[in-house]
C-alpha cells in the first residue's frame, strides 16, 4: 500500500531539518505504533523496515521510547520468581 500526505512546506522544512528522511521516520512511527498495539509482531516489524534481526527492532523501540517489556512480562516474571522460591 502506498499512502500520501500533504504537509505545508514550512512545516516540512522543519521536519526535514530534524529527521532528514521524513518518509522513513513516519514509516518507523506507524510500524512501531502497530507493534505497540499488538497489530504487528517483532518479525513483521523487522520485515517491513528491512532490519537485520529482532535486536534491531528493540534498538529502534528504545530510540523511539517504546517499551518492549510490558506489565504482563513483569507479572509473569514475578510469578516465576515466587515459584522458584526467590
Amino acid at each position: 500500500m502506498q499512502i500520501s500526505i500533504e504537509i505545508p512546506e514550512k512545516l516540512a522544512e522543519r521536519m526535514q531539518a530534524q529527521w532528514q528522511d521524513i518518509s522513513r521516520h513516519v514509516l518507523e512511527r506507524i510500524v512501531l505504533e502497530a507493534y505497540r498495539d499488538d497489530i504487528l509482531t517483532t518479525h513483521e516489524v523487522q520485515e517491513v523496515l528491512g532490519l537485520e534481526d529482532r535486536l534491531k527492532v528493540y534498538d529502534l523501540c528504545d530510540k523511539h521510547q517504546i517499551a518492549t517489556y510490558t506489565l504482563a512480562d513483569v507479572q509473569r516474571d514475578r510469578k516465576t520468581t515466587k515459584r522458584l522460591g526467590f
